[in-house]
């Protein structure tokens, strides 16, 4: 049950609904990469621990400000109001647009003090790529010219949260850049992507609809779903790659016990409401990958 605008008003969302509302499925895209980062710099390197913690915060902080920023953007839009998934605070009614326009730029605002901290102790070009990130987050369904709206949030999710998230953690836990970094952010983009694709191959219908244009509408139901599928194999085909460096790291190729199951539900033919599900699947999948390509990296 959703409260009216005017409840809202008086007493404001729960908790319950914030955290709804900060898709806790999608953290796993901002807690892999900076697990394997870290173990990339433990490897090569001796990690200093407060900038690692530091980078998790960043990363976790720009995912969540992300999320709340799209909830704003959509909402005032109007491009979200059938929507089959997670809460959304605005169309909902659980929240004034304002209120949760300052969530975003308060959590972009952690994410960014946490960032100039780091910032400060290793290189001041942090600080230049920890503004694209937050301005990638905004501009995602915000700005006049949204790129989610266009097709194109697969490559920012695979630059920002594959290559960005992982290059940079390596380089703030241990002031070095190893090739090896840019390999391992390889599969762990890969893995990011295939989070919104099945989050977008859901949304296929009511974005139509709205005039969404995301990549999942231009391709089409059928070639989405082959598009979730090819991300997955390819993640998990592009982590050997990584054991020319650290052959321990072939102990990520266990998750894919956990990949023939959503896999299967998308091929299958699942929708609507059912893909929820499978976008929990696919977290789950990226949690244990990147738990498991991290210690083999680390061994």
């Amino acid at each position: 049950m959703t409260l009216g605008v005017g409840a809202a008003d008086r007493h404001g969302p729960g908790a319950r609904a914030w955290v709804a509302a900060s898709r806790p499925r999608t953290l796993p895209a901002a807690v892999v990469p900076v697990a394997v980062g870290v173990a990339i710099a433990h490897a090569t390197a001796q990690v200093v621990w407060w900038r690692a913690a530091l980078a998790l915060v960043v990363s976790l902080a720009i995912q969540v400000g992300t999320n709340f920023a799209n909830d704003y953007s959509d909402g005032v839009r109007g491009t979200d109001e059938a929507r089959v998934g997670p809460v959304r605070l605005v169309v909902g009614g659980l929240a004034e647009p304002a209120t949760v326009k300052r969530a975003a730029i308060a959590t972009f605002a952690v994410a960014a003090a946490a960032g100039l901290a780091v910032a400060l102790a290793t290189s001041p070009w942090l600080v230049v790529v920890g503004a694209a990130s937050i301005a990638a987050g905004w501009l995602y369904t915000g700005g006049p010219r949204p790129y989610g709206y266009a097709g194109l949030g697969e490559v920012f999710v695979f630059a920002f949260f594959g290559v960005v998230a992982v290059a940079g953690t390596v380089y703030v836990a241990c002031g070095r850049l190893p090739g090896l970094a840019f390999v391992a952010a390889v599969p762990v983009g890969l893995l990011a992507v295939s989070l919104l694709v099945v989050n977008n191959l859901r949304d296929i219908p009511t974005d139509e609809r709205s005039g969404k244009r995301t990549l999942a509408v231009l391709l089409g139901d059928a070639r989405t779903r082959y598009l979730y599928a090819g991300c997955v194999a390819l993640a998990l085909v592009a982590s050997t790659a990584v054991a020319a460096w650290r052959p321990g790291s072939l102990l990520a190729l266990l998750a894919t016990v956990l990949a023939v199951r959503p896999v299967r539900k998308v091929l299958g033919g699942v929708a609507g409401r059912d893909l929820v599900a499978v976008l929990g699947m696919t977290g789950a999948l990226q949690i244990a990958f990147g738990v498991l390509l991290a210690v083999g990296i680390a061994l």
